[in-house]
């Protein structure tokens, strides 16, 4: 009893504690993601091969015309007799894929078979991965490379933001009037000033008031500034600003609906300044059909038709058709293109091209109503671009393509004539399905980047980012013996994790700034290392073990190699946020490589270490 007693007032041992030691989980996680990240690098190694995706109609399948290929075998023998080497073709169903060996043989077979497929076929070119195939199935594709490194086509387009607010200005005008008439006020004289504003002027007080209610009412961003006998409306800034914003985003939206009816894939569209648009054609060799398609700002709209013996009024305009005859058309529309939700080329009972249309509901009800209510009557179709003249100025032509006598009561399926040619028919068909610009643009900056010069960049680029790496392996295994070939063994999974992480990541493109940053990761990564291993040597000059040393290195780091990190990583948010194009490609692999650096430097490299040196390191520490 006497001896419990003893034991029980005596202090407590001290406990022993494992150091640099990982539970099992730690180390299923590390190989898990290490695996995963592994896995997603290696597609990018295989590269790819550029291809064309058919998809081909029931129609075109069962086609019995030599004129028009739909097998296998039919695309082989066809396009090797153009002198195209086809290095695969596969088909699934009705879906065939063609690889080529190099963007030549791509284009030029897009070329044949843009004459031989129907408007019911679709056809469209990418890159393919040449790794097996069970890895695109598990979702690894190979780094989508950018223009600088693929090659293709960029524009600089400048949305013309003052006319897009000028039409709206000339709008809201008719709308006044169009108001006042309906109230029967009569003596007002409305005057456009400038671009943005405009003026009303009467002797009549009660068309001043109604003309300021109506505005209040219906267009709250414009301010009102009363005088005796005459009001100034200009919009407020903020109204302007919002404008612009709005204008902006849905351009790039249209432009970005245009590009996928192209069936052009890993484009970039991104704003570029206050009024810029930057597109980025990777692959692209021939940019005439996109530019075609880019700069353009084709839209239709459906006005009813008036005879010229009536006198024209205000409400009205005369427009001329292809004919150069004049036609007198309302001013305002019965329909505008902003309700067009598909349009389709075709022939007509007489061979020739037509646009078949198709409206969303409200624009539907509203042709349904307008054409029961005048039935016997014409209705004109209008055509509007805008063109750039010498000036570099943006100026709007508009003809009628065709004027109809409605026979009965239309819906949301119609059709118009009078588009021209099959070709410009089909080019107004994709026009409208892909949207209309609500401003107009102009192509400022066209510039062509060649294959063969993307090639060269890649080679370039990689050889710095292997010279670079080759010098840091040498220098740490020299210098720091042991523990360096543990830095080498974490720098070389490092890249490996960078290149599989921007893998992975949707929307991440490599450039050739990029590759900068992935040298310059280069760097980082072993800097992490070195903090870590001068901290062991100081510990092991204090007189401690081997595994302390390596134990206090690590934890001692820690917050050094965080604060370095995370102001090295704010820049780089900064830069992708505000930057664009080559800036963002530099702080996307920066900015991952600060996290895919950490991750090996602090815990690929502390497990190799616990793993060879750590199992049986203790130390006695009070509880």
């Amino acid at each position: 009893m006497k001896n419990n007693a003893q034991n029980r007032n005596k202090p407590k041992a001290k406990s022993a504690r494992l150091i640099n030691h990982y539970p099992v989980w730690k180390y299923l996680v590390l190989i898990t993601t290490i695996i995963i990240l592994a896995l997603s690098a290696i597609p990018t190694w295989y590269g790819e091969q550029p291809s064309i995706q058919l998809s081909l109609s029931q129609e075109t399948l069962n086609s019995t015309s030599e004129y028009q290929p739909n097998s296998v075998i039919e695309f082989t023998h066809l396009l090797e007799g153009e002198g195209i080497a086809v290095n695969q073709i596969e088909q699934v169903g009705n879906h065939f894929t063609l690889l080529f060996d190099s963007e030549t043989d791509q284009s030029n077979a897009r070329i044949i078979l843009d004459d031989l497929i129907s408007e019911q076929d679709s056809i469209s070119f990418s890159y393919l991965s040449v790794a097996p195939k069970w890895f695109t199935q598990f979702g690894f594709n190979p780094i989508k490379l950018g223009l600088d490194l693929r090659g293709g086509v960029q524009f600089l387009l400048n949305v013309d933001v003052d006319k897009a607010f000028e039409e709206q200005r000339d709008t809201m005008v008719e709308e006044v009037r169009d108001s006042l008439r309906l109230e029967r006020l009569r003596g007002v004289k409305l005057t456009k000033l400038g671009v943005d504003g405009f003026e009303v002027s009467t002797s009549s007080s009660q068309a001043l008031n109604s003309a300021s209610a109506f505005i209040k009412t219906n267009y709250s961003g414009w301010d009102i500034k009363n005088h005796s006998d005459y009001l100034t409306v200009s919009p407020s800034a903020q109204n302007r600003t919002e404008f612009q914003t709005i204008t902006i985003q849905q351009n790039l939206k249209i432009m970005r609906d245009r590009i996928e009816e192209l069936g052009i894939t890993e484009a970039l569209v991104q704003r570029q300044g206050e009024h810029g648009i930057r597109i980025e054609l990777p692959g692209v060799q021939d940019p005439t059909q996109a530019k075609n398609v880019i700069g353009a700002t084709a839209s239709l709209s459906f006005h009813q038709a008036k005879s010229t013996t009536d006198g024209m009024t205000r409400s009205e305009m005369i427009l001329k058709d292809e004919s150069g005859q004049p036609v007198m058309l309302a001013k305002r529309p019965v329909l505008t293109g902003e309700h067009i939700v598909n349009a389709r080329a075709g022939i007509d009972e007489m061979g020739m091209s037509e646009v078949n249309i198709s409206l969303d509901h409200a624009g539907g009800k509203i042709m349904s109503d307008f054409s029961r209510t005048n039935i016997g009557k014409p209705m004109a179709t209008v055509y509007r671009e805008y063109t750039t003249n010498a000036k570099g100025e943006s100026q709007r032509s508009e003809k009628v393509i065709s004027v109809a006598t409605i026979q009965s009561q239309l819906g949301s399926q119609f059709r118009i004539t009078g588009a021209g040619s099959m070709a410009e028919a089909q080019e107004l068909a994709l026009l409208l399905r892909a949207g209309s610009l609500t401003a107009p643009v102009t192509i400022v900056e066209e510039r062509t980047i060649g294959a063969s010069l993307g090639a060269e960049n890649i080679k370039n680029g990689f050889a710095a980012l292997a010279l670079g790496m080759g010098l840091t392996l040498t220098f740490m295994a020299l210098w720091y013996r042991r523990l360096g070939w543990v830095a080498n063994t974490a720098l070389i999974t490092n890249i490996g994790c960078l290149l599989g992480l921007i893998a992975l990541l949707p929307g991440a493109v490599l450039t050739l700034p990029g590759i900068a940053g992935l040298v310059l990761t280069v760097g980082m990564a072993v800097d992490t290392n070195v903090l870590i291993f001068e901290r062991i040597r100081d510990k092991l000059a204090e007189g401690r073990t081997f595994a302390q040393s390596i134990d206090l290195g690590f934890s001692s780091a820690l917050s050094t190699i965080l604060d370095a990190n995370i102001t090295t990583m704010i820049t780089a948010v900064i830069l992708y946020s505000i930057g664009n194009g080559p800036i963002q490609g530099f702080a996307l692999t920066l900015g991952l490589g600060l996290l895919t650096s950490m991750f090996t430097g602090v815990f690929v490299s502390r497990s190799i270490i616990n793993l060879i040196w750590g199992r049986d390191s203790r130390r006695e520490v009070k509880v």
